[in-house]
């Protein structure tokens, strides 16, 4: 941890780049998973689905930006490389083979739901830790990814 005048305890700290980390890892993984879709996707709703994948991806990529300077800001560093981030993401690998819409707007939607998931749990971890400023960050960041999969999940064909 790098010296700083963030009046949170050193420990506290640490715990929450800790989490920051693991976030960051999962978010540049996502990112990539997403633009493996947008890169990939075919089907009748090409195009719309196509360009909302890239937004998906930019969003996601806000998110990697505030994780990791919210580990900054708190004295740690933010490991944010793309071996880091395979070697730590919590995410299950993309499926490569998938060209479908239908079977990537499913396999994007549950991305973002494992991490939205894994997000609401460091809120109340940070919270517990006794750092609301990283808990207020993860929650901005749920907030973010639910709208994310609402619009993903809305190109999915209807259950009958």
């Amino acid at each position: 941890m790098q010296p700083t005048h963030n009046t949170l305890s050193e420990n506290i700290r640490a715990q929450s780049v800790e989490l920051l980390n693991k976030h960051l890892a999962a978010a540049i993984d996502l990112h990539s998973q997403v633009k493996q879709a947008h890169w990939n996707v075919r089907g009748p709703g090409f195009i719309a689905i196509h360009e909302l994948f890239d937004k998906v991806a930019g969003e996601v990529e806000g998110y990697s930006d505030l994780i990791a300077e919210r580990a900054r800001g708190l004295g740690g560093a933010a490991h944010g490389t793309v071996q880091v981030a395979a070697e730590n993401s919590f995410l299950v690998p993309y499926p490569l083979t998938v060209a479908d819409e239908q079977e990537h707007v499913f396999a994007v939607s549950a991305s973002l739901a494992a991490f939205g998931q894994s997000i609401r749990d460091a809120i109340g971890q940070t919270a517990t830790l006794g750092d609301p400023t990283t808990s207020d960050l993860f929650t901005e960041v749920s907030r973010g990814v639910d709208q994310q999969i609402w619009l993903v999940e809305s190109h999915g064909a209807p259950k009958k």
